[in-house]
């Protein structure tokens, strides 16, 4: 049973002895892990600024991201709105034959207690809109 599993010696010696469990602590097991995200980048922009590796911690905001506070609440928006922002484009999704730059990225971690393993580029109409509605999690090509 995974209610014992979880539980403390003295919650086990209540059960034991028939009588009341004790309370779980505030913020124990119920409460999800922080987001943390890793965001690498690459081949974005003539300024290079926005290359590299970047982690990106929601709830409370932190991390190395340089605009955290800014792509905290961006994501904070997709999970209002019930929508998964690191979903991949559809195989059948018909996209505009545009070409955006060589920017790629990946993204990996936790977000809402969720595995997240992403990568974005910018090789048609359907990719460079899906960057563009994760900026600023995603740098902007013109940075």
């Amino acid at each position: 049973m995974r209610l014992v599993a979880l539980a403390t010696g003295s919650a086990l010696a209540a059960m034991a002895a028939g009588g009341p469990l004790p309370p779980l602590p505030l913020g124990g097991l119920l409460t999800p892990p922080p987001d943390r995200l890793t965001v690498t980048v690459e081949h974005n922009g003539p300024s290079r600024a926005a290359n590299g590796t970047y982690t990106l911690e929601c709830d409370p905001v932190g991390g190395t991201h340089p605009e955290a506070k800014r792509a905290c609440a961006r994501l904070d928006r997709f999970h209002q709105a019930g929508k998964n922002p690191f979903s991949a484009v559809s195989a059948d999704q018909i996209c505009t034959a545009e070409y955006g730059g060589r920017a790629v990225a990946r993204i990996t971690g936790t977000w809402h207690g969720r595995e997240v393993d992403a990568a974005f580029h910018r090789k048609n109409g359907c990719e460079i809109k899906r960057w563009h509605d994760l900026e600023p999690v995603l740098p902007s090509p013109r940075s």
